[in-house]
């Protein structure tokens, strides 16, 4: 790839013809062929959805009659747009377009390589009357591959970037979900852990964690670990990370939930726990709470009873 030259976002038709090596000659060729092939475009069509009706897509997204029709209309526009080949930024745009919406309704991109393969096959072999002299004809083929992969490159480039942000939107939000801080009373934080503990959850739960703290200026935290699937050394040291980044914030770290099994691989581990306040129970962790704040643990107790 030139140095400079992007296929991104931000992608100039200039770039893009200069990265595809698509010159005016390379053009003016897939214009002439635009003159015989735009006025049958009916005929395309035709022989497309031939092929596609075979295809397992077809009755998810192309069975309803109103979808297609406008889809094909769709399609005649856009080949039109493709032989007049005039590649400017509304060119570009429009392409990007096109990327944006079939990452919108899912259309998986095999499909969308399968189907600009069989545009080519069905315009330059079962459409082409054999009107231009051979070596113009091997020309034109050479052109219009360019073309179709300079539209390719967008399209795609476009389907992937819209893609990975909702793969993002969605990591997010099981982020959100997997690290559920909670004020269960005033100035008391708890987080409930569960599930397998890397490098990469655990610096979310750090940083979830802080942000709670410093937002509503928390005095206690809670971690609930009797979820955690797998307590060894690299684990251990996370929580014991936690609970020194908490104190730091001037919050107070209880750990609830540590089984007879957890104590005894982190003692077998030879895993140094320092400072950090342990309990066997939630509840045990919640009276230790309650009783760091100078709450009267036995009147919530009656109370709750």
């Amino acid at each position: 790839m030139p140095h400079g030259t992007s296929v991104g976002q931000y992608a100039s038709a200039e770039s893009l013809l200069k990265l595809h090596d698509l010159n005016e000659a390379d053009l003016a060729l897939i214009r002439k062929f635009g003159d015989m092939m735009v006025p049958k475009l009916d005929d395309y069509v035709r022989h497309f959805y031939d092929w596609l009706e075979k295809q397992p897509e077809y009755q998810q997204f192309f069975s309803e009659q109103v979808k297609l029709k406008k889809v094909q209309a769709s399609q005649i526009e856009y080949w039109t747009t493709f032989f007049s080949a005039k590649i400017d930024e509304k060119y570009i745009r429009e392409r990007r377009e096109v990327g944006e919406v079939h990452a919108r309704v899912g259309l998986p991109l095999p499909t969308y390589f399968a189907g600009m393969n069989i545009s080519m096959v069905i315009f330059t072999k079962r459409m082409y009357d054999g009107s231009l002299y051979s070596d113009e004809y091997s020309s034109l083929v050479t052109a219009f591959t360019k073309l179709l992969h300079l539209d390719t490159t967008i399209v795609v480039d476009t389907y992937s970037r819209l893609i990975n942000k909702r793969i993002a939107e969605q990591s997010e939000a099981l982020l959100a979900m997997s690290t559920p801080v909670t004020m269960v009373w005033q100035d008391i934080l708890m987080l409930p852990i569960v599930g397998i503990i890397d490098s990469k959850r655990a610096q979310d739960i750090m940083t979830a964690v802080l942000n709670k703290i410093s937002e509503h200026r928390a005095k206690i935290f809670i971690m609930d670990i009797s979820g955690v699937a797998v307590v060894d050394t690299a684990v251990a040291n996370h929580f014991i990370k936690i609970t020194k980044a908490t104190k730091l914030m001037g919050c107070d770290c209880l750990v609830s939930g540590v089984s007879p099994m957890i104590a005894q691989t982190m003692v077998q581990l030879g895993i140094n726990v320092g400072e950090v306040k342990t309990n066997a129970t939630l509840r045990d962790a919640l009276e230790n709470a309650f009783e760091i704040m100078g709450l009267n643990v036995q009147a919530l107790k009656q109370l709750s009873e």
